[in-house]
């Protein structure tokens, strides 16, 4: 989901807040996931593809689980938090999400301050990542 990690990067890793890529990408992103939760309306079998958990499923759950992260409430999709939701409590991708560290996204946007914290350690991890990549 590229305007996930745009959106991503514009709202909380970019060096200067710019108003014009915030709201591009988180826009792009929520247009995106009203399309998964559009189909996820008329899914019989509540996966985006079959009658079963699939690929498909596993490489999406991650970008709509830190939706957050980029600044995105995903109570506006309904049934894309419910598939979320629906993931998230199969002993798999619990056990997964935890690889290669816990995942704790959804605890740290519950504390504002803990949040802000996270993201500015992120943020100079990827802009001193940008500038390590500038001198190469």
């Amino acid at each position: 989901m590229a305007g996930y990690e745009y959106a991503n990067h514009f709202f909380r890793y970019a060096p200067e807040r710019i108003e014009y890529g915030i709201n591009r990408y988180q826009n792009e992103t929520r247009r995106l996931y009203g399309v998964l939760d559009k189909h996820l309306s008329t899914s019989k079998s509540g996966f985006l593809v079959g009658d079963h958990i699939s690929i498909a499923d596993i490489s999406h759950w991650g970008w709509v689980a830190a939706a957050g992260w980029a600044g995105i409430d995903i109570d506006e999709f309904p049934h894309l938090k419910a598939w979320e939701e629906k993931l998230a409590a199969r002993p798999g991708v619990e056990k997964g999400r935890h690889v290669p560290e816990k995942h704790t996204i959804k605890e740290v946007l519950k504390d504002k301050e803990l949040a802000a914290k996270h993201s500015a350690a992120a943020s100079q991890w990827v802009q001193k990542g940008m500038a390590d990549d500038a001198k190469k």
